[in-house]
């Protein structure tokens, strides 16, 4: 079993989009190069950071074009510089 581990100040996030045809209200079938590219993703490893603010499992926000993408085991992956993450998605209770 192949896995990747990021090395230095990187975090590794899961980008698979689910394959399901997008269509507009009126039934046109949108293009994958005309999709808008998600921006939220869950962090599936962390690197050698010091007192990391995230943890595998959490979903977060990043900047836009950044990282590199690759592909493993039909899975797209984000090698992403932990200074390029800009939120984590946390729940909070209703006041």
């Amino acid at each position: 079993m192949k896995e990747l581990l990021p090395l230095n100040q990187n975090v590794l996030l899961d980008i698979t989009e689910e394959q399901a045809e997008q269509k507009t209200a009126s039934g046109i079938i949108i293009p994958d190069s005309a999709k808008e590219k998600q921006k939220f993703a869950k962090v599936i490893a962390v690197g050698n950071i010091e007192n990391p603010q995230v943890k595998i499992g959490d979903t977060v926000y990043y900047k836009e074009f950044s990282g590199t993408e690759t592909e493993m085991d039909n899975k797209k992956y984000l090698i992403i510089a932990y200074d390029d993450l800009l939120a984590k998605v946390v729940e909070t209770e209703k006041i």
